[in-house]
Parts: C-alpha cells; structure tokens; sequence
C-alpha cells in the first residue's frame, strides 16, 4: 500500500519542522515547501525579523528538511498573499476597522492556495505547526480542537478553515507542550530547536503599520482629524484614524488630566471617539461574514464561549441569528475593547464551533 503523501508548510521555526519529524515518524511520505510570500524586504530586516517568510526562513528550512532527508521546495504565493493579505490588510484600515491578517493568511494563503498545489502534485493532506489539534465529530463534521496547552493555543486564528480544508489537514504539534517541542527538536538534532518564536506581523516587521499603509496606499491615507467626547465636544487633534484601535490609552498626544481610551472609530466623519474606561465595555456585539465548524450552523440561538481577540480566555454568552449572515452576541458580563475588523471565534467546549468577523 502506497504511503499517504503530505506537504508541510515549512517556516524555519522549531514548531514545523518538529511537524515535518512527528510525519514523517508516523509512516507519511512527507515534502516540506516554504511559501515564498512577502520577499521584497532587504537582506538585513530579513535577517534581523527572522519572521515565517523571511531568507533565514528558507535556509533554516532547507537545512532541516536535508537532516530529516525529505525533498524541499520554495512555492511562490506572492499575489494570492497580496491579494487576499495585504489588500485586505490595507483597506480595513483605511475603513477605520482593526484587521487580522494571520486569520486571513491562514484561510486562503496557507490553506486555499497550498492545499490546491498540493493536491495538483499528488499530495493527500498538507500539515503545519499550529498548536491546534483536528478531529472528525460524531456528526461528521471536521472541527479544531484546542491544544494540549493552553499557553501556546492557536485555534482562534484557524476558525475560518472550510471543511474541505480540515479535511485534509493534519495537525501533529497539537498533542505537545512548546518545551516537549523544542526537546523533541534537541534529541533529534534540529538546528531551530532554540529558534525565538516570530511575534510580529511578518510583513510589518518594526510594528510602523501608519508607515506600511502610506507605502501601500501612498495618498489614500485618511488625514488628521478630532478627538471628540462621545456627546460630539472636540478636545484635539488626532494623526489620523489609522493609529488608532479601540482601548487605546497609550500614544494618544492628548492630556485629558486623567486616563482616556479610544471608545469608537468614526470613518465618516474622520472622528476618534475618546472615553472613560467603562466605555470601551459592552455586552452585545455584531458579527458577519460567518464560517461554521463544529456545527453546522446557528438557526435560532445557541449559547457558546466567545474569544474577541487572540489572548481573550473566553467569556459565555449567547449567540443569535439575526439575518443570513449575521449574529448579535450578548455576553453574561461585559468584555473589553471590542475592535470592529477583529474575530469573534465561538466554543463548543474544547472545539471550535465557528466565528466571524465583529461589525
């Protein structure tokens, strides 16, 4: 019987590389492909940012894949990641929302365009190092489940993956602990085994996004504008509403003689809406543009744990159907900065049930 082939997504991080390892241990004949999508930085930031698409990530790469004897390849993604990355990353922005470029990378870069090829060479799953574990449920639908370790839990940025995707996905990093990881990576002889982890966005390296959207989008750039009260009253001046997010208290320019946040975003009207703490509080929110995971879908009402952000534990609440693509959230106690642009990932104990996009 003819072994079942798997394309690794291969950064250059301990995570996919130990991956690549668990693979291949496990009977797979495995390729390991680094995904060449954002490369027009110099050598230098390259080097010094050592994000998932950078050079070293291709050396570190390569070098893993000859210690673990497995073909490699370099893929280039370059216009799906513009187009569905960094377009879209842009005109949130400008649009006053708060993107989430990973979740949008992982559904139709990482997954869409490389399940594709790699299906088209003959490949039966792809896999990669997420912290996230994939099983089949009695209903036969295909769900993320969270790690082993909460620390380390990527489910919240995975939750828009069809189930033509989950399908063919595997997940091996999920049954381990980051330091079972990187010892893992140690016995084996894997150069990366003590590789820092990459935090920023890969292809904002110096975290300047107000410099990145006026490269990208030179002259489009909303100008500056009013800080207002939310009763309209105009206390200052504000650079411009894509410096901004909602709870920001930090880097505002502005002495109110005591601590302010950004309540609201208003594009229309180029305003940055600035309040007391209590004011970036809610209890309901919207959301749209739904993918469903665990279940098939939410017809009336369903009662879930809710994360609003990546490093958000989860609060309970109750998740109602408004309209074909569209749910109001009410939560059981208030929750913190809810960012129009950002995800709202639902739980169905330890799997994810589905999500959207908070409008």
């Amino acid at each position: 019987m003819d072994k079942k082939k798997v394309v690794v997504g291969m950064s250059g991080g301990v995570d996919s590389s130990v991956a690549a390892y668990l693979l291949k241990e496990q009977g797979y004949d495995v390729i390991g492909v680094t995904m060449q999508i954002w490369q027009d930085e110099d050598e230098f930031t390259q080097e010094a940012n050592g994000g998932c698409c950078g050079l070293s990530a291709v050396d570190d790469a390569r070098r893993v894949a000859e210690r673990l004897e497995i073909p490699y390849y370099v893929m280039n993604f370059k216009k799906e990641f513009q187009e569905n990355v960094i377009n879209y990353f842009t005109e949130e922005y400008l649009c006053g929302r708060t993107p989430n470029p990973c979740i949008a990378c992982n559904r139709y870069v990482k997954w869409e365009a490389l399940l594709k090829r790699s299906l088209e060479i003959g490949a039966d799953y792809i896999a990669t190092g997420h912290y996230a574990r994939i099983e089949q449920l009695p209903n036969g639908r295909y769900a993320i489940k969270n790690s082993v370790t909460a620390a380390k839990d990527q489910t919240y940025a995975l939750y828009n993956l069809t189930q033509e995707q989950l399908a063919h996905t595997l997940m091996p990093v999920g049954d381990y602990t980051k330091d079972e990881i990187r010892k893992i990576a140690e016995e084996v002889g894997l150069m990366v085994a003590h590789k820092k982890d990459s935090m920023e966005i890969c292809f904002v390296p110096d975290d300047n996004y107000a410099a990145f959207l006026e490269k990208e989008r030179p002259g489009e750039i909303p100008p500056p504008g009013n800080f207002v009260l939310k009763d309209g009253t105009v206390v200052g001046k504000h650079k411009g509403i894509t410096h901004y997010t909602i709870g920001q208290r930090k880097g505002l320019g502005i002495a109110m003689g005591h601590p302010v946040f950004v309540s609201e975003i208003r594009p229309e009207t180029n305003e940055v809406v600035l309040g007391e703490n209590d004011d970036v509080f809610t209890n309901v929110l919207y959301a749209n543009h739904l993918n469903f995971m665990s279940i098939p879908d939410i017809e009336t009402e369903a009662h879930l744990l809710a994360k609003i952000r990546y490093s958000h534990a989860g609060s309970p609440c109750k998740v109602i159907r408004e309209g074909e693509d569209r749910v109001r959230c009410e939560f059981e106690e208030p929750v913190r900065a809810v960012t129009p642009g950002q995800a709202v990932v639902f739980y169905d104990g330890d799997y994810v049930a589905g999500g959207g996009t908070i409008c």
